[in-house]
């Protein structure tokens, strides 16, 4: 888990107890938006988008660091181990060796307005999240893997029906390419089918206290972990925690 402070931002705790392990600093942290791991290369990502880069740290703690050279936001990890970083503010997704070598660059549909999250399924295409606060359309694409065309999607116009999102902000994609969706402003969590049709409500408003944001599917154990974020009207965190869900 990744917390706001100055040192021991990274607090690693066991997954069956839930107890505290141990915690590890971050050299040069100045910001972060996301993060995520790497099973083949026991490491973690870690976005920081005042920094413009992408730190990597690994199981003992040894850092390095590589220049994006945009506004970076979310992180995620392809089946070649590579690193895909998802650029908001310039609806790009760059992908990284896990050295940090930069290997393309992709840029996203003119309708894909602000992108959340990017995961890339094995065949290549992109799962996308996209809409924030006033804009238009709010939805979950699926976009061919040079970024040019959407091949189908979920949502429209913002709103709390089953077919549609209110600024979907975070994903996670199991072995059977179901895909579930972090709904924010809805307080909840969805599943789609591989082809973006609803399948049912994974967690509801009830079960959160406040705001669902980042997520992460243990596959193996069927855990969802959700983060629980309370936020002000302009949506700066104040509170948060993290709860797990047997899906």
């Amino acid at each position: 888990m990744l917390r706001d402070k100055k040192s021991d931002e990274v607090e690693v705790y066991d997954v069956n107890t839930y107890s505290l392990q141990r915690c590890l600093t971050v050299p040069n942290l100045r910001g972060f938006s996301d993060m995520t791991s790497c099973e083949h290369f026991l490491c973690l990502y870690i976005s920081d988008p005042d920094a413009e880069c992408v730190h990597r740290l690994g199981l003992q703690g040894n850092a390095t660091q590589w220049p994006v050279s945009d506004e970076l936001h979310s992180l995620s990890v392809n089946a070649a181990h590579n690193v895909l970083v998802g650029c908001r503010v310039v609806r790009k997704i760059k992908e990284f060796s896990p050295r940090g070598d930069l290997l393309r660059d992709v840029t996203l549909p003119d309708d894909v307005i602000n992108p959340w999250h990017v995961i890339q399924l094995t065949s290549g295409q992109f799962i996308v999240c996209h809409g924030g606060p006033g804009d238009p359309v709010h939805r979950v694409c699926t976009v061919s893997a040079d970024g040019r065309e959407i091949v189908r999607s979920h949502g429209g116009q913002p709103g709390s029906d089953a077919g549609q999102c209110n600024m979907p902000c975070h994903l996670a994609v199991d072995n059977n390419k179901s895909v579930f969706v972090a709904d924010f402003y809805n307080r909840r969590v969805t599943l789609l089918s591989p082809s973006l049709n609803y399948i049912r409500l994974v967690v509801s408003g009830d079960q959160m206290k406040w705001k669902p944001g980042w997520m992460c599917l243990d596959v193996r154990r069927r855990r969802l972990y959700v983060t629980d974020l309370e936020c002000t009207d302009d949506d700066v965190f104040t509170a948060g925690r993290v709860v797990v869900f047997s899906v």
